[in-house]
């Protein structure tokens, strides 16, 4: 993990350090929810479209809230190890990432989406806010400098 988090880091739109940020970590709860509810609507390539970014939304709200920044989706997702999601949940974002870029640009059928899933994985971030104290947000942030 070091070394990925090292490589990314000298990435242009990396892995950055930026002031935490309750507000903006609300936001992107705000915005997984609203996906949600967009994608239980959806049919089609838009419903995996959506159901990524809804919980790609809910694990960047852990990110603002830590203060860590990265625009780089495939890092983004490799944070996840970071905090508290089982190898499951870090392997389900990233067939849920490829799903997406399948429908979105090689125009392939989508496949099923386990909404249940989708709604367990946002649920799941939300649980994980109040963890979140000074000496936590610390730790984290001093492993992603150092990393």
């Amino acid at each position: 993990m070091q070394n990925k988090l090292s490589w990314c880091k000298n990435q242009k739109k990396g892995i950055e350090l930026i002031d935490p940020n309750d507000n903006l970590s609300q936001a992107y709860f705000l915005d997984a929810d609203d996906s949600l509810d967009v994608m239980k609507n959806s049919k089609g390539k838009w419903k995996p479209i959506i159901a990524y970014y809804s919980c790609y939304y809910a694990f960047y709200a852990l990110l603002m809230k830590v203060g860590i920044k990265c625009e780089i989706h495939d890092r983004t997702i490799e944070l996840m190890s970071l905090f508290d999601f089982s190898h499951d949940q870090i392997d389900f974002m990233r067939k849920l990432k490829k799903e997406r870029i399948d429908v979105q640009y090689y125009r392939k059928d989508p496949s099923e989406m386990d909404e249940i899933k989708i709604k367990h994985f946002v649920v799941h971030c939300k649980q994980l806010i109040p963890k979140f104290n000074e000496d936590v947000i610390s730790e984290l942030r001093e492993v992603v400098k150092n990393g």
